[in-house]
C-alpha cells in the first residue's frame, strides 16, 4: 500500500473511532431540546399512578426499562439523571432502588467512558505521556493516585457526574479502576436521592416538590466530605512524605 493509501486508512480510521463520541454528541443535544418537558418532577408526578400500576403488574420488566432507560441517560448524557434516581426510589424504595441505580448509572458511564476512549482518549493520553512540562507533570501526578484522584471525583458532590464520566478517558486510566470506583463512589449520593425518591408519595400528596439540595444539608454533607477526605489520605501522605524526602 502506498503511503497516501496508508494515510487515507487512519484518516478514515480515526472518523470511525470518533463516530460513537459524536453519536453521543449529538443524541445529547437533541435529547436536551426533546426531553425538556418530560424528564421533569411534573411529569413523574402526573404519571405516578401509572408506573406504579406497570411495576406492580409487571415487576421485573419495570426493573428492566427503568434500568435501561437510566443507562441511557446517563450514557448519552440526557437530561434526567438526578430524576431517574429519585424514580428508582418511588418505584423500589431506597433499597433494592439504590442498587439498580448504582448499577445502571455505572454500567452507563461505563457506555460513554468507552466512546470517550476509543475516539479520543487513547490518543490524548499518548500526547500526555510524550509531552514535557506541566501536562505531563499533571498525567503523572494522575497516573500516581489514580485510586484516590478517582474515588474523589466520585464522592465529591461539586463534580458534574458528566465530567468524571469523561476525564479519566482522557488520562488513561483502566476500565477495570473506572468500574469500581464509579460503583462505589456514587452510592453515597445515591442513597441520598434513592431515599428522597421513596419518600415522593408523601411529596405528591402534599402537592410538593423534593427537595434535592437535602445532600448539601450537614448531616449528610459532613459525612460525604469525610469520605472525601479519607480518599485525599494517600495523596496528602505522598506529599508530605515527598517534602521530607526533599
Amino acid at each position: 500500500m502506498s503511503a497516501d493509501g496508508e494515510k487515507a486508512g487512519q484518516r478514515t480510521g480515526g472518523w470511525a473511532r470518533k463516530l460513537p463520541l459524536i453519536a453521543i454528541g449529538l443524541v445529547a443535544l437533541i435529547g436536551a431540546y426533546a426531553l425538556r418537558d418530560y424528564a421533569s418532577f411534573e411529569s413523574l408526578a402526573q404519571n405516578r399512578e401509572r408506573l406504579l400500576a406497570f411495576r406492580d403488574a409487571n415487576y421485573l420488566a419495570a426493573v428492566a426499562v427503568f434500568m435501561l432507560a437510566y443507562i441511557l441517560i446517563v450514557a448519552f448524557s440526557l437530561p434526567g439523571a438526578a430524576l431517574a434516581t429519585l424514580t428508582g426510589g418511588f418505584l423500589f424504595s431506597t433499597f433494592p432502588g439504590a442498587l439498580y441505580n448504582v448499577t445502571a448509572a455505572t454500567l452507563g458511564a461505563i457506555c460513554i467512558f468507552q466512546a470517550a476512549r476509543w475516539g479520543l482518549g487513547d490518543r490524548l493520553a499518548a500526547r500526555m505521556d510524550a509531552s514535557d512540562g506541566l501536562v505531563n507533570r499533571i498525567k503523572a501526578g494522575i497516573n500516581a493516585n489514580q485510586w484516590s484522584m478517582l474515588f474523589l471525583i466520585r464522592l465529591t458532590p461539586a463534580v458534574p457526574f458528566f465530567v468524571s464520566n469523561l476525564v479519566p478517558a482522557f488520562v488513561g486510566v483502566s476500565l477495570w479502576r473506572y468500574a469500581v470506583t464509579t460503583f462505589l463512589g456514587i452510592i453515597p449520593g445515591a442513597v441520598v436521592y434513592t431515599s428522597v425518591g421513596a419518600g415522593l408519595g408523601e411529596v405528591f400528596a402534599r402537592g410538593e416538590r423534593p427537595d434535592l439540595g437535602i445532600i448539601f444539608a450537614p448531616h449528610i454533607l459532613l459525612p460525604i466530605l469525610g469520605l472525601c477526605l479519607l480518599a485525599a489520605l494517600p495523596i496528602l501522605l505522598k506529599a508530605v512524605r515527598g517534602r521530607k524526602g526533599v
